[in-house]
């Protein structure tokens, strides 16, 4: 029903007498509305003055803040991988001078274990050699008693096959001759 009053307004008398009665039918009144406009602008410009603004610099610092934060982040992420790469590095470094002292150690035990083998070679060829020694001596001395007592008992026999006495001279050329007859 409003359209179409429109329509008819618009076609009788132009727009501004249609406006007019719009404003009358509405109850349109210029003081009032000039009052209002008044009114909306001063709202507006305290609105624009004391929210506005205000509102528009603390979204505009916690725009800034939130830049910062991030540009913190990524300094942040940047350390961080310093620090990852710094740890690797010195864990490598630890690992390698892990490795040379654990080889060094090996070097230095096979040394001693060395050394050591060639003492005991050493106190064993000298046990072997005192042992043939003190075995030739041994033997030596066996021999020289044996060849005492083989003389003794030469002499001795002799004496009674013969049925004489000997001498000191005669007794002494027989245990020559026995012992080199058993020398040879």
């Amino acid at each position: 029903m409003g359209f179409q009053y429109f329509l008819a307004a618009a076609e009788g008398g132009g727009l501004t007498d249609t406006a007019r009665e719009i404003g009358e039918t509405f109850g349109f009144n210029k003081s009032l509305f000039a009052s209002q406009v008044i009114s909306f602008l001063i709202v507006a410009f305290l609105l624009h003055r004391f929210a506005y603004r205000p509102i528009l610099r603390v979204l505009e610092e916690r725009r800034q803040r939130i830049a910062e934060s991030l540009a913190n982040a990524e300094k942040i992420k940047e350390e961080l991988a310093k620090t990852e790469a710094a740890r690797k590095q010195l864990l490598e470094q630890a690992a390698a001078q892990a490795n040379q002292l654990i080889e060094e150690a090996r070097a230095a035990a096979a040394r001693v274990q060395a050394q050591e083998t060639q003492r005991a070679v050493t106190a064993a060829e000298q046990i072997i050699a005192k042992a043939r020694q003190a075995a030739e001596t041994d033997h030596a001395r066996m021999l020289a008693e044996l060849r005492r007592e083989v003389g003794r008992l030469v002499v001795q026999t002799t004496a009674k096959v013969t049925g004489k006495v000997l001498t000191a001279e005669d007794q002494q050329r027989l245990a020559e001759e026995t012992n080199k007859e058993l020398a040879a």
